[in-house]
């Protein structure tokens, strides 16, 4: 029996699905109580990070056993309540969530202490409760849940966004909360109450609620409003949130903006489809394939505008609205490959982007570069650093032996099944723009020499930087040989093995 398991035995499925929510928030308290301690703080902010993927495993094996909890928190109406489950989806969600703060928060101590940043105890304390946010997602039982959590990760992370207070984060943070709060509350909500109109709840079922409640055309329109109210999914062009984000400190671009906020926006859109909607159900119905048309736009759009970036940050923003549009194609192929290649990718993205924000922000502090311009000859000096983007990069154009090589085999499989040339024709034409853009900067940096001497003589980031993107980078190697575990949860999504 392992550690894990020793530690969170003792504790039942729903007051562990309880704690997960509510530890963020202890930890977020105890954070600031500790702020003039630093060691101290950082402390509180591992234990809190190690005990939410603990309370998460504990569930996982609840899930395994067959006996998945359920919990009503607090009705909010009669018949509206704020409910918690745990179905293979969301606990992937919640694994991939907790298991990366605590990297993430290893990578932090480095990156905020190297970059001496102000105001980390802020820092550290809007992270815990964004966590929080993130698992209310996760574990969210209908939309009315999911939409209350999905608006506190939004309000959480804006300081994140602006914490360097200077006139640019002001900027990208107002961009961050317009975007953000004007699609759901202006789009995501009236779908909600949509829903609730003809389907008489908001609950996740298998098979979905609207099945003979709803026509084809206002289904197309349903869709239309989730697909661009989750604006944390960035299908173009609801999108520019996420480059505004990348003026906030690494740490939040890597786990927030590759992980919890942009990983909670595809998730929603996959509740939608297969909980909501119901594959079944949406087949018949026109909506799928302008969604697929719109989000293969989004693929081959951000990456032609990625391939144009100078900056290095703001090419992995729009390369990631170009992952995400991966995931949301799949999940409206409705195919049962497609789906769990969409659960797949989710995954291999998370541990590729980190890796590759880790990346950038590991230069930042070491070097004190931005731009790609800057990066000849930057491995000899950074040899771990680089050595881990080269990774990143692979995972991000497909290739093996990584993991995003397991999860575009599946969406290929998928488009197959659907008979879609457009997927097909999206995949090559994406793959290749994504190397385009990718292997000139892994090229430049080990095979050219320096153009100039650097500001100062540096080497690597600071350790736990180092460390930390060196575990994401084997991740995503691991992620291509044994991910048999993952691919299980997955496939129960679609019933089983295809």
């Amino acid at each position: 029996m392992s550690l894990v398991t020793l530690g969170t035995a003792a504790i039942s499925p729903e007051l562990a699905i309880q704690l997960a929510l509510a530890l963020p928030l202890l930890g977020a308290l105890l954070i600031a109580l500790a702020g003039r301690w630093p060691n101290l703080r950082e402390a509180v902010t591992l234990l809190t990070a190690c005990g939410l993927f603990a309370l998460v495993v504990r569930v996982l094996l609840a899930l395994l056993d067959g006996v998945p909890p359920r919990v009503e928190l607090v009705e909010m109406l009669p018949g509206l309540a704020l409910v918690l489950h745990t179905e293979p989806l969301s606990i992937l969600f919640a694994l991939l969530a907790s298991g990366l703060w605590i990297v993430t928060s290893v990578y932090s101590i480095g990156y905020m202490r190297g970059n001496e940043e102000n105001r980390q105890t802020r820092f550290y304390v809007c992270f815990a409760i964004a966590l929080c946010g993130a698992m209310g997602v996760a574990f969210a039982a209908n939309l009315l849940t999911l939409f209350v959590f999905y608006e506190v990760l939004t309000l959480s992370t804006w300081p994140l966004v602006t914490h360097k207070g200077d006139q640019a984060a002001e900027r990208g943070g107002r961009t961050y909360l317009l975007v953000l709060m004007s699609t759901s509350i202006g789009l995501l909500l009236p779908a909600i109450l949509w829903t609730y109109a003809v389907a008489g709840t908001t609950d996740f079922r298998a098979g979905g609620i609207l099945a003979g409640q709803i026509g084809p055309i206002a289904a197309t329109l349903l869709l239309l409003l989730y697909l661009f109210g989750v604006g944390k999914a960035a299908v173009m062009p609801v999108h520019r949130w996420l480059p505004a984000a990348m003026v906030a400190p690494t740490p939040v671009s890597a786990l927030l903006h590759a992980v919890a906020v942009v990983k909670a926006g595809v998730f929603t859109l996959a509740k939608v489809v297969i909980y909501v909607f119901g594959t079944g159900f949406l087949a018949q119905v026109p909506a799928a394939s302008v969604a697929i048309y719109l989000a293969g736009f989004t693929v081959v759009a951000a990456s032609v505008v990625a391939l144009r970036q100078q900056n290095l940050k703001r090419l992995l923003a729009y390369s990631t609205i170009a992952q995400l549009g991966y995931v949301v194609m799949a999940t409206m192929a409705l195919t049962a490959y497609a789906e769990i290649g969409a659960a797949m990718h989710m995954v291999a993205h998370a541990f590729g982007k980190i890796t590759l924000f880790f990346c950038a922000g590991a230069i930042y502090v070491a070097a004190r570069k931005t731009e790609l311009g800057q990066l000849d000859g930057i491995a000899r000096r950074m040899p771990w650093t680089m050595t881990a983007f080269a990774i990143g990069a692979l995972t991000m154009i497909g290739v093996p032996p990584t993991g995003g090589f397991v999860s575009k085999w599946l969406i290929v499989a998928g488009a197959f099944q659907r008979e879609s040339w457009f997927m097909l024709a999206v995949l090559v034409i994406s793959t290749a723009l994504n190397a385009a853009y990718f292997l000139p900067i892994v090229f430049r940096a080990f095979l050219l020499p320096e153009r100039s001497p650097p500001p100062r003589e540096h080497g690597e980031a600071p350790w736990p930087m180092v460390a930390a993107l060196s575990l994401t980078a084997l991740l995503s190697l691991l992620l291509f040989f044994f991910n048999q575990p993952l691919l299980a949860l997955a496939y129960a999504l679609v019933g089983g093995r295809p």
